[in-house]
């Protein structure tokens, strides 16, 4: 990761989004949407991954997310899910699919047949409220903006079925932004009396 521009803050949220090569829209098949659902999930309940937001477009994925070592936790993310969604795709016999995955592999990686993602997660740490609602409504209307709904609530591969109390994928830490509440650890809080 030391080619990266980014700057990862400890513990603090940030907005990341992880890429498939060339935008290949692997995630329109539930069973390899199913992998990054269950890892996302994994990571959350082993306390590895604090996840707040999140939302899975059939090519890349978003998140708000913390961890004391988040490059590592992403970087393992990414891993597994490569290798999980790899292994399904050879067993399903998808020529087609890892023909491209070996295409846009780049040169460098000479250790391995096959690329999922692109490198990085470009991670943006969210610094105040108003950058978190603005990443959390991004997040929740990317499928909107898309045309793949009309009601964000009708995604079911978004956080914003979580926010709505109603049944999601992926189990997050709600953020409750009423002026008595406390903001997730790095954000600075609003507290302006009247509001």
């Amino acid at each position: 990761m030391g080619r990266s521009r980014y700057h990862v803050l400890g513990n603090q949220p940030h907005f990341l989004t992880c890429t498939i090569v060339n935008w290949i829209p692997l995630f329109g098949q539930v069973e390899l949407a199913q992998i990054v659902i269950d890892s996302l999930n994994f990571l959350h309940r082993h306390q590895r991954l604090t996840i707040y937001s999140f939302v899975i477009m059939e090519n890349h994925l978003h998140l708000i997310a913390s961890s004391a070592n988040l490059s590592k936790e992403i970087g393992d993310f990414k891993s597994f899910t490569a290798r999980s969604i790899i292994d399904l795709l050879k067993k399903k016999n998808s020529i087609y699919i890892l023909n491209q995955l070996e295409f846009y592999k780049v040169k460098h990686k000479k250790n391995q047949e096959y690329q999922l993602w692109q490198e990085g997660f470009h991670p943006q740490a969210i610094l105040n409220e108003e950058m978190f609602r603005q990443k959390l409504d991004y997040i929740h209307n990317n499928p909107i903006k898309r045309g793949y709904v009309d009601d964000p609530a009708h995604w079911r591969y978004s956080s914003y079925r979580n926010y709505m109390e109603q049944p999601s994928l992926v189990q997050v830490e709600l953020i409750d932004f009423s002026l008595e509440a406390e903001p997730p650890e790095g954000i600075p809080s609003r507290r302006l009396g009247t509001r």
